[in-house]
C-alpha cells in the first residue's frame, strides 16, 4: 500500500481553468532534454523548469500545473501534483498527475492524469492501439465511444493505471491526448475531455 509520501502514480490539483501538460514517469530518465530539442511541430513541450521538476521527481504540494495544454474543467479536491516529461524512442510525453491525500488503492481516491504524446505516426484512433508508449496502452479491450463531444478509445483502468477510466484520442496528426480519471471523477470525465485543448 502506497502513501502520499510514496507518491508515484498519484497526482495533485489545480484550481479552476488553467493550462497543463506533462508525461508519464517511465519517460523521466531522458527528461533533461531542452524544450527545443524535444519539440515537434504542433506539439507542446515542457519548459526548462518543468523538465527539471520531472527529472528530479518533484512532488508539488499544492499542485502547480504546467503549460501547453488548456483545461477548462479541473475537478476540485486535489492536494498533490507531479509533472512528468521525457522522450523515449522518438516519442515525447508530457503531462500532469493530480491526486488527493488518500492512498491510491482507496476506491474514494481522487486522481487525474492528463498527458500529451507527440508521435508522428498518430493519425487515427486505430493507430493508438499500436502506440510505442509503455504506460497506458490501448489494446483490443479499448472500445470506440463518444465522450465530451469527442470520439475516443476507452477502457477500464487497471494495474498501474489504477481504478477508473482511461481514454485517448488523436487531437491532430502527431498529437495524442490521454486522460486517466479515478472512479470518483467519472461523473466529470465528459466535461474534462470536452474542455481539453492543445493549441
Amino acid at each position: 500500500m502506497r502513501t502520499r509520501d510514496h507518491f508515484v502514480l498519484a497526482a495533485a490539483s489545480l484550481v479552476a481553468a488553467t493550462t497543463l501538460t506533462a508525461a508519464p514517469a517511465h519517460a523521466t530518465a531522458q527528461a533533461q532534454a531542452t524544450p527545443a530539442q524535444a519539440a515537434a511541430p504542433g506539439c507542446p513541450a515542457p519548459t526548462r523548469a518543468e523538465a527539471q521538476r520531472s527529472a528530479s521527481g518533484a512532488i508539488d504540494r499544492p499542485p502547480l500545473g504546467v503549460t501547453g495544454v488548456r483545461m477548462r474543467h479541473l475537478p476540485k479536491g486535489f492536494r498533490y501534483g507531479q509533472v512528468t516529461a521525457g522522450t523515449r524512442d522518438g516519442v515525447r510525453e508530457y503531462g500532469y498527475r493530480w491526486s488527493d491525500d488518500r492512498d491510491d488503492v482507496d476506491r474514494k481516491h481522487r486522481s487525474l492524469w492528463v498527458r500529451v504524446i507527440c508521435w508522428p505516426e498518430a493519425k487515427s484512433l486505430a493507430s493508438l492501439r499500436k502506440g510505442p508508449w509503455t504506460s497506458g496502452t490501448f489494446g483490443d479491450e479499448a472500445k470506440r465511444t463518444r465522450l465530451g463531444g469527442r470520439t475516443v478509445l476507452a477502457k477500464a483502468g487497471d494495474g498501474a493505471l489504477g481504478h477508473g477510466r482511461y481514454v485517448g484520442w488523436v487531437e491532430r496528426r502527431g498529437v495524442v491526448v490521454t486522460v486517466m480519471a479515478s472512479r470518483p471523477l467519472l461523473p466529470e470525465l465528459g466535461r474534462i475531455v470536452k474542455g481539453i485543448r492543445v493549441p
